[in-house]
């Protein structure tokens, strides 16, 4: 342990300039107009692989951004780790609310992280938690320490859906064939209590459009006449929750994962503060489906929220009409044993007979995927406990996520390999949204914990 701290303290400065470096590079898949950083951070990943000691490197193309596939094979009777990460970040809109520009990284001391914080768009999603690995495998070839074989598999569509992954792990099992996969692209509870995430959420994700009449109408000419799309969505969308906030959709909860009380109240046990809650998020109170708690309710039970609405005029001033269409998007995350496409297909066949004679309607799926649940009593999970609890003095608390990492069922069921979810950022460090930071303390943390998984796994699996 001495020994990785040591390496860790004494090039400090390099892991955060290096990282800093990686930052300032726009790769933002989901606007073309940054197509060619996306590709230049792929090659910049590239070479950070090969520093840090793999034996092969290659930028593998796929239908939309290339995948970067590294390897340390040191002898294949030992067990190997898979490495899944992206280098690809969300857009850094809008651009008004950032307190610095995005993509000029900056060390800010927050209450948070005293030791400072490194203010990006990407930080901690994900390219703080990957290059953490990169760095964790440089320490263990420098000191001769890798105990087993390493592969890292980086992508750069995670923040439009992964499009072209399931396409290269189909065609690449064997390349990609291992023991475990390891990902660093969730958070933690805290810097005082680490946390090991063991579920997470599916997702449906569906747009919806209702078409009254084959043009806008004057509302005072055909006011109280004809059905007006907007009026009939928003009773369609607030008929899809009965008074509890259950979802009426027949079927819904047919396959829903029933927690016991035991496992509830193990859940309960991590750290959590109503109060604190609310305040940070400037709530009088909170809300959601009846027979749970916050905790259980963002994460445990499945869920049904509007993302988006639209419709009509909503320019300055007033315009009397009757819109022709509405629309809205609608997603769905899900528990274990809820699929995502018979979902849909529910959702579809409900939504459409909920409408009124007077109005058409379409549904349009966009994505989804599956939830996922690792055991802990695996060999990866007791590995990752045993290495927070080296570094950080405190045994994990498993957690269940509401977010979705669609690829984590997508693994286990082309690669039939566990996945364990090893994150070290926090929910203050707003991902996704401006302003978005990953700690110094957080970052280092991950680098002196990361190489432990490895000689715990190993030791494990003798």
């Amino acid at each position: 342990m001495n020994t990785i701290k040591t390496y860790v303290q004494e090039n400090k400065a390099r892991f955060i300039n290096e990282l800093i470096e990686l930052l300032k590079i726009p790769s933002v898949s989901a606007d073309p107009a940054y197509s060619q950083d996306v590709f230049n951070t792929a090659d910049a990943v590239k070479l950070s692989l090969e520093n840090a000691g793999c034996d092969l490197v290659e930028i593998c193309d796929t239908p939309g951004y290339p995948i970067v596939y590294g390897e340390k094979i040191i002898d294949k009777s030992l067990p190997t780790v898979l490495v899944y990460g992206h280098y690809d970040v969300q857009p850094p809109d809008p651009m008004e609310l950032w307190t610095s520009p995005p993509f000029e990284p900056i060390i800010k001391t927050t209450d948070i992280h005293p030791e400072g914080a490194i203010f990006a768009r990407g930080a901690c999603d994900d390219k703080g938690q990957m290059y953490m690995h990169v760095k964790a495998l440089e320490y263990m070839v420098q000191s001769n320490s890798l105990p087993c074989n390493v592969k890292f598999m980086i992508e750069g569509e995670e923040e439009v859906g992964s499009k072209s992954l399931s396409w290269f792990v189909e065609r690449n099992q064997e390349k990609l064939k291992c023991d475990v996969i390891l990902i660093s692209d969730t958070g933690m509870i805290s810097n005082q209590q680490p946390s090991i995430t063991t579920g997470l959420r599916g997702l449906s994700y569906v747009e919806v459009e209702v078409t009254g009449a084959n043009r806008d109408l004057h509302s005072g000419l055909y006011g109280g006449a004809v059905a007006n799309p907007i009026n009939v969505l928003s009773k369609m969308i607030a008929s899809l929750h009965d008074e509890n906030n259950h979802v009426t959709i027949p079927g819904f909860y047919d396959n829903v994962e029933e927690l016991s009380l035991e496992e509830r109240a193990e859940m309960a046990k991590a750290p959590f503060n109503l109060e604190d809650y609310k305040k940070a998020l400037e709530l009088n109170d909170v809300y959601g489906e009846t027979g749970y708690v916050t905790n259980e309710r963002n994460s445990i039970r499945p869920t049904l929220d509007v993302n988006g609405i639209w419709g009509g005029y909503t320019g300055e001033g007033a315009k009397t009409v009757i819109a022709s269409k509405a629309f809205a998007k609608i997603s769905m995350r899900l528990v274990p044993n809820q699929d995502w496409e018979n979902i849909t297909e529910l959702f579809t066949k409900h939504f459409i007979s909920i409408a009124p004679s007077g109005v058409k309607v379409k549904v349009t799926p966009h994505h989804g995927g599956q939830g996922y649940v690792t055991p802990t009593d695996s060999i990866g999970y007791k590995a990752a406990n045993m290495a927070y609890t080296e570094t950080f003095g405190v045994p994990a608390i498993p957690v269940r996520s509401g977010g979705s990492i669609p690829i984590v069922a997508l693994f286990e069921k082309e690669l039939k390999s566990k996945t364990i979810l090893m994150g070290f950022g926090l929910d203050s460090d707003a991902i996704h949204s401006p302003n978005e930071h990953f700690g110094i303390f957080n970052y280092i943390k991950g680098i002196e914990t990361i190489p432990l998984f490895y000689k715990y796994f190993v030791e494990l699996s003798k």
